[in-house]
Parts: structure tokens; sequence; C-alpha cells
């Protein structure tokens, strides 16, 4: 397999151009560049989803669906160069920028043995970065920029440093193992089970003929060797049987997460409030604790896709890296740090700047429960308790009194129930959410399921731990490094993280906390996209029985309300600037 150019009226296009690693292996990169000779920025990808394949051929629906309600996303590109999850080169290269996208080892074009989000993919990654800084087309600045995988890889490799990575932007991307990605509330999330084989495994390195072909050069994505199952499989981990084989936050789970001491680069990290179960913490959490000095938070909404590739998404790119990587003064430096698309009911957006996160207006205000009358009321109430059966039943909902004026919600959110189960242990499941005046439920358009609720929060009573230094009112952090069983029928107070999250919410509404023991179902028929079923919590579920044993998860589980303490939600109310 050998590198073969092209060039079209804008690009030129290098094909599988080797990057020789430190261990001898050579993995391949597509390099679009501008014609004729200069010194341009770069921005580089490494992934494992095949540079090759095409967003059309790969994504069909969500490339339908994009296109279709944002033609902006194609005005002025053939789409012939577009994959899924990183830059169009067509509306990159002609503005003075070299877009590279490495195949990670063991997938696409790039031979080896694959291990996703490893420590070795991590090196790897550096090196790539270093190679694209030192070539003779490049100036030596090189940006990263992607959605997703894309994008939570930029977290773990800029906690080594690379001195060739001047900036990046992290759209919608996950950082923490165990916390984002793998168990939500030390809760085993199936959703790395069921995306490994589906996304990953189809363009594993060897898969050959058996894989699409690349529709500007005719070469499988996945090649060129065809390679059989059985070696395929000696290829690679199983991500799912690794994720059940580590139930705590151990050493294999941190080598796996961004070490925000040493992330200092200047980043751009772009949240999707739609985003529970995966991607959002991340992008909050590094912008409020990485090292970096020059760093923005942006928020938005719809699919996580969508934005990056429209107008809004891209140009706000564009000004960062014209900043970062060419030294244009443009403003960016002036830019607000927090750029907000305030979220209201009908999917309907108001662009804000602010300041800070969580912002320092905040009215934290505290709603307790009250089993007696299942309401979220300002004032404690009296001592009280209400039983749900968890595995077979939607749980327990406590709402406020209709709203008497509007009210904004935006920030970090947490919760303290009492609990006692009738088994060792017992997982919760909350959900921030809100209703109209008819009762019926206000949902938006997440990550990919276009029925979820305002927020979700998990976690598992045994994992209650909390680590003191880490910790706060409004964002409880869990240490998740031992397991504490709890005594049948005894109770116990645990604080809850819900992830971050915007709403106004009309007067007349009504905003909800349910509690509940399985994932969100927002009560309305599936979506079965074929590899998971839609139910308003996406592909982000917690089901295998191995990590849920009915005997230990299914006991009757009951809430506490009232009393000194008092079980309560806090929500960062924000009143107008």
């Amino acid at each position: 397999m050998g590198k073969t150019t092209q060039f079209t009226r804008t690009m030129r296009i290098d094909w599988d151009e080797p990057i020789l690693m430190g261990d001898g292996t050579v993995l391949r990169a597509d390099v679009y560049r501008p014609l004729g000779p200069g010194r341009f920025p770069v921005i580089l990808t490494y992934g494992p989803y095949a540079k090759g394949l095409s967003f059309q051929e790969g994504y069909p629906d969500q490339w339908k669906a994009m296109v279709t309600e944002h033609p902006d996303v194609t005005a002025g590109s053939t789409g012939k160069y577009q994959s899924w999850e990183v830059v169009d080169p067509e509306k990159w290269v002609p503005d003075g920028y070299a877009c590279v996208r490495v195949d990670g080892r063991g997938s696409g074009r790039s031979p080896g043995f694959l291990d996703p989000v490893s420590p070795q993919e991590n090196r790897d990654h550096y090196e790539c970065i270093e190679w694209a800084g030192t070539r003779t087309w490049s100036n030596g600045k090189v940006g990263l920029n992607g959605i997703s995988y894309y994008a939570w890889n930029q977290w773990h490799v800029a906690s080594l440093q690379p001195p060739h990575l001047a900036a990046m932007c992290p759209w919608e991307g996950a950082a923490d193992w165990y916390r984002d990605m793998t168990h939500h509330g030390g809760i085993l999330s199936t959703f790395f089970a069921t995306w490994y084989p589906e996304q990953i495994l189809s363009v594993q390195h060897g898969v050959g003929d058996r894989a699409p072909r690349n529709p500007n050069t005719g070469e499988p994505v996945a090649g060129p060797e065809t390679l059989p199952d059985d070696e395929l499989i000696r290829n690679r981990v199983d991500l799912g049987v690794q994720a059940l084989a580590h139930p705590l936050d151990d050493e294999h789970a941190r080598s796996r997460s961004a070490d925000w001491s040493k992330v200092t680069v200047p980043f751009l990290s772009c949240a999707s409030w739609g985003g529970q179960g995966l991607h959002p913490r991340g992008n909050f959490e590094a912008f409020t604790r990485a090292a970096s000095t020059e760093k923005w938070l942006e928020g938005h909404g719809l699919e996580h896709w969508t934005h990056f590739y429209t107008d809004y998404g891209r140009l706000l790119q564009k000004r960062f890296f014209d900043h970062y990587l060419k030294g244009e003064d443009n403003g960016w430096d002036r830019q607000p740090r927090v750029l907000l698309q305030v979220r209201h009911p009908g999917e309907r957006f108001v662009e804000r700047a602010e300041q800070e996160w969580p912002l320092a207006r905040t009215r934290w205000t505290t709603f307790y429960l009250d089993a007696s009358t299942m309401a979220l009321t300002s004032e404690p109430p009296a001592a009280g308790s209400a039983a749900y059966e968890p595995l077979t039943s939607d749980g327990l909902t406590f709402s406020t009194p209709p709203l008497d004026q509007e009210t904004e919600i935006t920030g970090p959110v947490a919760a303290r129930i009492a609990l006692s189960s009738a088994t060792a242990d017992a997982d919760l499941f909350l959900v921030l959410r809100v209703f109209d005046p008819d009762g019926d439920e206000v949902l938006f358009a997440g990550t990919i399921d276009p029925h979820t609720p305002v927020g979700q929060g998990w976690l598992r009573a045994s994992h209650r731990k909390l680590d003191p230094e880490l910790s706060l009112p409004h964002r409880p952090y869990h240490t998740h490094d031992e397991r504490q069983p709890l005594t049948p029928g005894q109770r116990y107070d645990v604080d809850v993280e819900i992830w971050p999250t915007c709403i106004v919410v009309p007067a007349g509404y009504r905003i909800a906390l349910t509690v509940r023991g399985t994932d969100y179902d927002y009560g309305g028929p599936p979506i079965n996209v074929g590899w998971f079923v839609m139910k308003g919590s996406g592909a982000f579920i917690h089901d295998d029985p191995t990590d849920r044993p009915r005997e230990v998860f299914g006991g009757t589980v009951t809430l506490h309300t009232g009393g000194e303490d008092a079980p309560h939600l806090l929500l960062p109310l924000v009143p107008e600037a």
C-alpha cells in the first residue's frame, strides 16, 4: 500500500500518507492541502471510523436529515470528501488550512492492534501531531478539531502536551472513561458493547473487501488486505468485556481519562444540552478544571453532529483557529469566555454571551421532595416516605406547582436522595423533567435520540462515597473506588450528580424530578435504528444483567423525605442579566 496523489481545482490530496510510529508501525493519513507552495496551519484528526468512509454512505440517515434541514452545510462544497465527525476539507483548505485525517492503529487503512481510548492510542496521536507539525508544508502549528471520538481523544493527548499542538476544539467530547463513558454513577452503560462492533469493528483494518470503498480512490476503506475473522479477533480488544471487567475507577480507567492538571493548550470546548449519557459532562469539566488559562465554552442544542457543520459552528471554529494557528488579530482574545444557545421549548435557541461557568449570578435554589404529596416544595416538609419497584415501575415523580413566572435553569444540577432498599444495593436513575400546562412532557433532540428529557443523573447506592476535595454542592463527585453495600431496610442519604443542562421554562409549566430504577423512557413509540432502540435515552442504557442482577437491584426501594437535612433538588436558576 503506497501513497497516491490527486489534484482538484482547489486542493492537493495525498492519500495514505505513511506516518512511522516509534515502535515501527506505519499509520496512514489522508492530507488535504492548498495547491502550490506554502506553509499552512494544520487541522488534524486521529480516530477509528475509517478516514475514507464517506458520510453519505456510512451514515446516510444522519446525512440526509442534516443537509435537508441545514442547506448551509453543503453550500460551496461537493461533499465528495466529507467523512463522519471530521471537518469538510473543501470548506477549510481554500482558507489556507491543511487537513490531516489519520486512521488510528488497527482501524481503516492503518494496521496494528486495535485498542480504542488507550495509552497506546494517546502516544500514537502525539506522534501524529508532531509529524504534522514538522512537515515542509506545515507552519508548525497543529490544531485538533472533531466531534465525539475525535473530541474525547483530544483531552487525552493534550495531557501529554505535544510541542506542536497549538489549539484544539473538542466538539462534544467525553473525557472521563469511567464517569462519562462506561459507568454512569457506577452503573455500567452498555453503549460501548453495542457501539464498538457497529461503528468500529465494521471498519477494523483487515475487513478489506467486506467494507465499503472510498468513493474517490476506489480502495477499500478498511484494507487493503482482507483478513480472516480469527485474525481480526486477535488484533483487537473486546471493549464490552473490558468495561465489564473494571467496575471501579481503577488505574485502567484513569489511564483512559484526561488529566486536567496537564491540559494547558488553548481550547474551545463545545457542549450539547441534549448529550446526556456521553459527552457534555466532559466539556463542562474541562472548562472548569483544565489548567489552560486560554479556554472558552460553548453550549448548543440539536443532534450532536449538526452544528459542527452549520455556518454557525464552522465559523466559530474558524475564528478560534485563525487566531491561534494563523496568528490573526481577529478579536478572538476578546471573545466572551462562554457562549450559550439558551434553550426554550420547541427547539428555540437564543444566543447569549457570558463570562464564566457556572454563571456567577446563579441563584442556587433548593426544592424539597415531599413523599406525602409528591411535590417539590420551597420549604422542608414533614417526614414521609414512598416506595417503588425499581425494575417494574416508572418510579416516583415529584413536581412543582405551575410556575407563576418564566424560569431559566442553566448549569449543573444536583439532588440529595434518602433511600432504603430491600436488598444490598440500589441503582438510582434521576430525570429532570418539564411538563406543559396540559401535562405533556417537553422533550428535545438529544445526541441521537429525538425524545430526550431536560436532564439525567445516575448513582449506584453502594458507590455513594464522595471525594471531599472535588465535590461541590452543585456537582457531587464520587470516588468510585470501593463498594459500600447497603444494609437492607437502613436509610442512606446519597448525593447524585445530574449533568449540566439549560432550559427556559415558561410560566404555567411545571418542573419535575423522577426517581426510578431503570433508564428513562419517554412513553411513546420506540424508534428502531438497527443496533439499538431509542426510547428516550438513546443508546446510553444500563441493562446488562451481569452488572444489574435482579436479585440485587430488583428489591423494593423506599424514598424518605422531610426531616433533618431534608432530601432535595438543587437547581441553578438564572435571573436576567
